[in-house]
Parts: structure tokens; C-alpha cells; sequence
């Protein structure tokens, strides 16, 4: 049985990790919207058909190859050449990447369900493509797209946890150096698996709020 000294130890140092696969996930989150909010609008709306190559290249090679691949490359490939990132900015790069090719297909899917007619209309009346884009076709398609945004919230945020391949020091980083220091392994694993549920679980129901208000929004 643990003492109240190493459970109290266990509970800070995981909870630490937990603090920092939190800043991970938001940065990823970040580069992933904005980059892929960016490719989806030149999908949709660009036909050039090099570019329209380029970015199905690099969505299939992104979503093909294993994330920890690609943080691999960002935190020991770069360095041999001289350019040296921390494992927390590569772990947010590397995830916010692979990230950006999962949200293009997500978020360009929901302007193609959008009804042509509405962008068309919009720009009968006066609004600039800008405003059509901020006003008319961004909110709906953010409608559309909730489900498929809270799922890949929630799966970012256990994602995080490859990130100690890299010395990142998130929860399962500071899980493998407290077992080797207190072999308190059932301990620390478990309360690592109760520290993801908890950060994952608000997520959930925070995009469930969300779409059911959506859905009785548009009713």
C-alpha cells in the first residue's frame, strides 16, 4: 500500500504532465484549424490544378504516416541538421500538422454541403467574398462540422501522450520516470488513465452542449 507521501507524489508530478499535454493539445489545435480551415477554402474554392494535387499529397502523406513518425523528424531529423526544436514545440508542430490535413478534409466536406446558392446570394446584395465567408458560409459550415470537430478534440488530446517518445514532458513521460522510481506501476498508470479521462470527458460533453444547441438553432 502506498503512502499518503507517494500517492501525494504521484498525483502532483501526473498532474503537472497533465498541464502540459493541455498547452500540446491547444497548440496543435490551433495550427490544425488555422491551416486547415486555409487548405479547405483553397480546395473548395481554388481550381488550380497543381495546387489541388499538392494538397491531396500532402493530406494523404500526413494521414498515412504515423504521427510519432513525423515528431520524430521535427525533434532528431531537424537537429542533425542544425536546427534544434524542444520536444514541446515539436510535439505542437508535429500534431498541429498532421492535424491540419485531418480538419481540411473535415472542414471542406462541410462547404461542399453548403447550397451554392447561398454564397451567390450573398454576393448579390452587396457582401464582399470576405464577408460572404465570415458571415454566411463559416458559421454554417462550423454547424456542420461539430461532431466531427469534438471527435477530433478528444483524440487530440489522448494524442498528446506520443509526445513523451520525445521527452515532452507530459503524463505518460512523468508516468514511466515515477515507476522506475517508485514501482508503484498499477498507481501511476491508473491515475494517468483517470487524468485523461478527465481533461477528454469536458471536451465531449462540451460539443454535445453545442451541437444540441445547433441543431435547435437551425429548427
Amino acid at each position: 500500500m502506498p503512502s499518503l507521501d507517494t500517492f501525494t507524489l504521484i498525483a502532483l508530478t501526473l498532474a503537472r504532465g497533465a498541464w502540459t499535454a493541455a498547452q500540446v493539445a491547444a497548440g496543435a489545435a490551433l495550427i490544425a484549424a488555422s491551416l486547415g480551415l486555409l487548405l479547405a477554402l483553397l480546395v473548395v474554392f481554388v481550381r488550380h490544378r497543381v495546387l489541388q494535387w499538392a494538397i491531396a499529397a500532402y493530406i494523404e502523406w500526413m494521414r498515412n504516416v504515423p504521427a510519432l513518425a513525423h515528431l520524430f523528424v521535427l525533434y532528431f531529423g531537424l537537429a542533425s541538421v542544425g536546427v534544434r526544436l524542444s520536444p514541446l514545440t515539436a510535439a505542437i508542430v508535429g500534431l498541429g500538422l498532421v492535424g491540419a490535413a485531418i480538419l481540411c478534409d473535415v472542414f471542406a466536406a462541410g462547404l461542399r454541403c453548403l447550397h451554392a446558392g447561398q454564397r451567390e446570394a450573398a454576393l448579390a446584395v452587396g457582401l464582399t467574398p470576405a464577408q460572404t465567408l465570415r458571415s454566411v458560409l463559416l458559421p454554417q459550415m462550423l454547424r456542420v462540422t461539430l461532431p466531427s470537430l469534438g471527435n477530433y478534440a478528444s483524440q487530440l488530446v489522448k494524442d498528446t501522450s506520443i509526445a513523451s517518445a520525445i521527452a515532452a514532458p507530459e503524463v505518460m513521460f512523468y508516468a514511466r520516470n515515477l515507476v522506475t522510481s517508485t514501482f508503484e506501476t498499477p498507481l501511476i498508470y491508473l491515475t494517468a488513465m483517470l487524468l485523461y479521462a478527465a481533461m477528454v470527458l469536458p471536451i465531449s460533453w462540451a460539443f454535445t452542449r453545442l451541437e444540441r444547441n445547433a441543431a435547435r438553432g437551425t429548427r
